[in-house]
């Protein structure tokens, strides 16, 4: 929050993967820097069996169906955290599942940046980017290990039943899977969307770094033709992780009402 405000932002969403435990210690940042504060998350999910992420601002964090399936993927990525750890200590020295931890923050979701960050100060790869390339990447069978995500329609649905308002993550990116697969016709891909947004699909993420410069494009004409929001997102992991810093990518004003007269889970925080 202090790096959000330091890049001159004043509304500020934390969207954390599969779980809201930051939100207490975000919230009072915000009060104390003078910025307002939109609850969120990041859910894990699945499409065509391949992995995919779907924001949901304003979620209500005490709900039964948001908290049993971010609870099964959490418990999910404790094992495929420490599988992974396993393969690739296997083949690199001084990579213990004790060393590993020791970048992790109690109440952090589990996941493939703190063995990235583990592997940098091994002097294993250079930047936690190179981790994700080569080690840490989805099709190098050899190390990857999957983990347990609902369906981007359930995803949408525990959303949707939290009082949030689900928008798809980075949904056009070169290298992550999406509905945007290279085998589908426009036509295909715009009706997979349309699908979405009959089970309640909100917005789409369209100002990312990840998003193709083709990608936004057309994600923005498929967020006219559905009547979408639009939404931006810096996607920052923190200090040493991805070269991309709050404020990147910001959210319009006309778009950032709509999330907030739509979302009845958790309040916003004004400054």
């Amino acid at each position: 929050m202090e790096v959000a405000k330091s890049q001159g932002l004043d509304i500020v969403s934390l969207t954390d993967h599969d779980t809201t435990a930051g939100w207490d210690e975000a919230r009072e940042a915000c009060a104390r820097l003078g910025m307002t504060f939109v609850p969120g998350i990041e859910f894990s999910a699945k499409v065509d069996g391949d992995s995919v992420h779907l924001l949901g601002y304003l979620v209500d964090p005490t709900n039964a169906e948001l908290l049993d399936e971010s609870g099964k993927t959490k418990d999910d990525r404790l094992w495929r955290f420490e599988s992974m750890v396993a393969k690739i200590g296997a083949d690199v020295a001084g990579l213990t599942l004790d060393f590993v931890y020791s970048f992790h923050t109690d109440g952090g979701t589990l996941g493939r940046p703190t063995i990235a960050r583990a592997l940098v100060e091994l002097g294993v790869v250079a930047t936690v980017s190179e981790a994700f390339e080569e080690i840490l990447a989805p099709d190098n069978d050899k190390y990857f290990v999957g983990h347990y995500a609902p369906t981007i329609e359930r995803a949408i649905e525990v959303v949707v039943a939290a009082g949030g308002v689900p928008v798809f993550a980075h949904p056009w990116t070169a290298d992550r899977a999406s509905l945007a697969r290279p085998d589908l016709t426009d036509g295909e891909i715009d009706a997979k969307f349309g699908a979405l947004v009959e089970r309640g699909l909100a917005g789409l993420e369209v100002h990312h770094e990840e998003n193709t410069p083709f990608g936004r494009e057309r994600l923005t004409a498929i967020a006219a033709k559905y009547d979408l929001i639009i939404t931006g997102s810096s996607d920052y992991h923190g200090d040493g992780m991805k070269p991309v810093l709050p404020g990147a990518h910001t959210t319009a004003p006309e778009m950032f009402e709509r999330i907030a007269t739509a979302g009845t889970g958790s309040p916003i925080e004004w400054a």
